[in-house]
């Protein structure tokens, strides 16, 4: 865990709303702040901050003291938009499995711009100019990268809304935003959507090693206790470069030859993260379970509206279950309105309501995600023959059956929200997507599996699939086993 700040020189304080700290200097004021290198007791980077700069800060456990220009930026972080990310938890339903995981979309958005903001720094000292007006918007970018994300984060993003994915409500709130502040947005936008000038910025926020990546595994890797994906964070930015330096239009983030062992430690790190947090077979069951609720409540809905028990839940979630939304539609103010009003507490409040209805299997599948009753999961080496899954969904449907859940001539259709296969997939170091470049010494780039460990990075590039099965821990199907579940 980083230490706390040793010093603060000159800092004329005012206790301010929102969490934070008021500074105004009126002489220049060093800010000292923790980094996360793994002996962070004995390694502290410094900020410089502008004399007549106003800013806020946020104690923030992994960062340290994290400080907020009071410009735009401030402005943003009070929007009902923001501050609808401190009810978005970060992992879904990974607090679940990790009592520990309860941080949200807000701690991630403070921290990614946190960790732009040193990027900068170091690549500013290093020689690539960057104006002010640059700064803030991509402090911007970084701060609502992931402002669409809707509730419980990824478990239920392809739930509500037909191909869709949360950087297009990202871009649809941007442009929102924008227009209200009467075009001061303009600049994030076209890093956001990769149109600026100089294309690196976009690299710092939508890239295989941006700010983004950098803040989440740090941060879930201190919130789940999971050692594997302590990150040599501020190595990597310490070694990051603009090649060519004066970042311009063929411009690319790169990292020093250096640094090529923190970036290798990365990608391990992800990988790591990804199997024994991300898609932890628990996680896994429990987004399974949740889906599986919302399922059950659509069958409910039909042209003549939701029956009174159902209309307990919330009026967001209900509208997003009854409409057919596609993700051409999200810029529609009804559509944003109610995106803008779901949250975590929206699901649970209605699976609360749902649980106490006169549908069984919706009342038991709320009770058991409410309870934590979950669903078993368990790997399999390939996925299964039409035959052998039949099988297991009559299985399923006999034990709901018995259960009293359900009558005979509706338990298969009731099956399916108790039995499901599915896949879980990852790679750490995509190799069709934009590469990793490593300057050397003499100047010349290289792609990064050409300097590293060939072995290493070669197997970090597979896309690793994992086929499972989710059903009830008391039926007790014939499943193949696979080697370490």
């Amino acid at each position: 865990m980083p230490s706390t700040p040793r010093s603060q020189k000159n800092w004329p304080t005012t206790a301010t709303e929102g969490g934070g700290v008021d500074v105004r200097g009126h002489t220049d004021v060093w800010t000292e702040c923790s980094t996360l290198n793994a002996n962070p007791s004995t390694s502290n980077s410094y900020r410089l901050v502008s004399s007549d700069q106003r800013f806020k800060l946020f104690s923030d456990p992994v960062h340290g003291f994290i400080s907020v220009p009071k410009n735009v930026i401030m402005d943003l972080i009070q929007t009902p938009e923001v501050q609808r990310l401190r009810r978005i938890r970060q992992l879904g339903v990974g607090h679940l499995v990790f009592p520990g995981a309860e941080h949200t979309r807000f701690n991630h958005a403070l921290g990614a711009m946190a960790l732009m903001q040193d990027a900068l720094t170091n690549l500013n000292e290093k020689g690539t100019p960057i104006s002010p007006e640059e700064e803030t918007a991509a402090l911007t970018v970084a701060l609502l990268h992931d402002v669409g994300h809707g509730a419980f984060s990824h478990t239920l993003e392809h739930q509500l809304i037909d191909d869709f994915s949360h950087e297009d409500m990202s871009r649809v709130l941007l442009v929102n935003l924008n227009e209200r502040m009467n075009g001061t947005l303009n600049t994030a936008l076209a890093i956001f959507d990769d149109d600026y000038e100089r294309p690196f910025f976009h690299q710092l926020v939508s890239s295989q090693l941006d700010m983004d990546r950098l803040d989440y595994l740090r941060r879930d890797s201190f919130y789940t206790g999971v050692a594997e994906g302590e990150v040599g964070v501020q190595r990597l930015l310490k070694t990051m470069r603009v090649h060519p330096l004066q970042g311009g239009p063929d411009a690319e983030v790169m990292i020093e030859a250096k640094g090529i062992y923190a970036v290798e430690n990365f990608l391990i790190s992800r990988r790591l993260m990804y199997w024994q947090v991300y898609l932890h077979k628990t996680v896994l069951a429990g987004d399974e379970l949740l889906r599986g609720v919302l399922r059950r409540a659509q069958e409910h809905l039909d042209g003549s509206g939701a029956p009174d028990w159902l209309q307990r839940g919330s009026r967001s979630l209900l509208f997003f279950l009854r409409n057919d939304v596609h993700v051409d539609q999200i810029d529609a103010p009804k559509v944003r309105d109610h995106y803008l009003q779901l949250d975590d507490t929206d699901i649970l409040f209605s699976l609360k309501q749902w649980m106490k209805g006169p549908d069984p299997i919706l009342a038991d599948l709320c009770r058991r995600f409410i309870n934590r009753v979950f669903l078993r999961v368990t790997f399999l080496p390939e996925f299964p023959a039409q035959d052998q899954l039949e099988t297991w969904r009559r299985q399923v449907a006999e034990w709901l059956v018995d259960q009293n859940l359900v009558a005979q001539t509706e338990a298969r259709s009731a099956a399916r929200h108790y039995l499901s296969v599915n896949v879980s997939r990852h790679t750490a170091y995509d190799s069709d997507q934009e590469l990793i470049g490593i300057l050397g010494r003499d100047g010349t780039v290289q792609e990064l599996s050409e300097m590293a460990d060939t072995a290493t990075i070669s197997d970090l590039t597979e896309f690793v699939e994992k086929p499972y099965i989710c059903f009830p821990k008391p039926v007790d199907l014939d499943v193949p086993a696979v080697a370490g579940d």
